[in-house]
């Protein structure tokens, strides 16, 4: 437990859990591929692939564990082919990457100052919209903005923005009323969702909110910035594998006018 996330514990105690209710008065060793299969179909019914793999996985390794430490002759179950194949590991969607052009119409376009605030603090801060709209005035610290209850489990995360864009989130707030400890964008997910949707029909293009998470990550790649800044400080990503798959491909032109820069 000292080395994993709140979430992964949570969901090996979930797992594990219902198994034990399954096959408590079941030796392990008599355990088959096909009650394994016949346990996650029920456990996964109706969840997307990805939750598929991972409480597979997450099985898979406990008798992994077990088979090291305790029953060394015994065969892991979740190997046979046919587990293996119904609980794949889902293939990577290949997100749009919109140009800083595009992004940047998308805001200036956005007269609403509630509004262009929020696309701003995905687009420019890298923040996901459960974390813009649980902001309060309390956690705005210079340019920094203060996560108390980060996605990653920590205790705490912190934001870094432009000085500009945190200057106009406190005159917002200040202009608001909103007291220190209130949100500053009372808002739903759906309603937040539907600005960035409503922006994106206007400009001709399917947008979405976390569009301009990665949108923040690509630009910074392209403009040069370290990749484990991005990875550490924009997106606060624990690995570095997260983040490469939100910089998604770099197109033949965008890679000629590197080369031509660098050498041209």
């Amino acid at each position: 437990q000292s080395n994993s996330k709140a979430n992964t514990i949570k969901n090996y105690k979930f797992v594990l859990g219902k198994f034990k209710t399954k096959f408590n008065r079941i030796d392990l060793e008599s355990i088959q591929s096909e009650d394994i299969i016949s346990f996650l179909t029920d456990l996964t019914t109706g969840r997307k692939q990805n939750t598929k793999r991972g409480r597979y996985m997450t099985l898979s390794a406990f008798f992994n564990l077990t088979i090291n430490t305790a029953l060394p002759d015994m065969k892991n179950p979740c190997n046979s082919p046919v587990a293996k194949k119904l609980f794949h590991k889902p293939k990577m969607h290949q997100w749009t990457i919109f140009d800083k052009d595009i992004v940047d119409e998308a805001i200036f376009r956005t007269v609403d100052p509630r509004n262009r605030l929020i696309l701003e603090l995905m687009a420019r801060g890298g923040m996901r919209i459960s974390e813009v709209l649980g902001l309060k005035p309390i956690d705005i610290n210079d340019n920094k903005l203060l996560l108390h209850e980060p996605k990653s489990g920590r205790e705490l995360e912190v934001v870094f923005i432009p000085h500009k864009l945190c200057t106009r989130l406190v005159n917002y707030a200040r202009e608001s009323k909103i007291e220190s400890n209130q949100r500053i964008f009372p808002i739903t997910y759906a309603g937040a969702r539907k600005i960035v949707v409503k922006v994106g029909e206007m400009l001709g293009i399917k947008l979405r909110p976390h569009d301009l998470r990665r949108h923040a990550a690509t630009y910074a790649s392209r403009a040069g910035v370290p990749i484990e800044i991005i990875s550490k400080v924009i997106l606060r990503h624990s690995d570095l594998s997260t983040t490469q798959r939100y910089l998604g491909k770099v197109s033949d032109i965008e890679a000629s006018r590197w080369v031509e820069n660098l050498h041209g």
